[in-house]
């Protein structure tokens, strides 16, 4: 299961842990990503929590945790090529994956017609 946020953020979901990144979406707004700053592995953090920092060329943006729980892994290819961001950013380019703590927050994230429909207008 995929789920997004009005973050731009994507979750993809297996069991009782989640995998996340940000969209095509996101990625397109910010241009060549140059550097990404990632949790720290074993942090729990609560759902809206600043989990991590992508710097563009032109920007930088915070990542949001989407949904509470604790951080169980980062990607450190991502750390050492944070292009992957930009290339791959809904495979390769994923930032770190959290073992959820209250799964029924994934019931108020948008799935993928819906984020579409609000990328669309946002």
């Amino acid at each position: 299961m995929i789920k997004y946020t009005e973050d731009h953020e994507w979750l993809k979901v297996e069991g009782d842990i989640a995998t996340v990144g940000i969209t095509v979406h996101a990625q397109d707004a910010l241009g060549d990503v140059v550097y990404v700053d990632l949790p720290e592995v074993g942090k729990t953090l609560a759902q809206k929590d600043v989990a991590g920092v992508v710097e563009s060329v032109k920007a930088a943006a915070d990542v949001y945790m989407p949904v509470a729980g604790e951080v169980t892994e980062v990607n450190e290819a991502l750390r050492a090529d944070p292009a992957l961001a930009n290339t791959d950013p809904t495979g390769a380019g994923w930032f770190f994956k959290v073992k959820l703590s209250d799964a029924s927050q994934l019931d108020a994230l948008l799935d993928e017609t819906a984020y579409n429909t609000f990328a669309a207008n946002n």
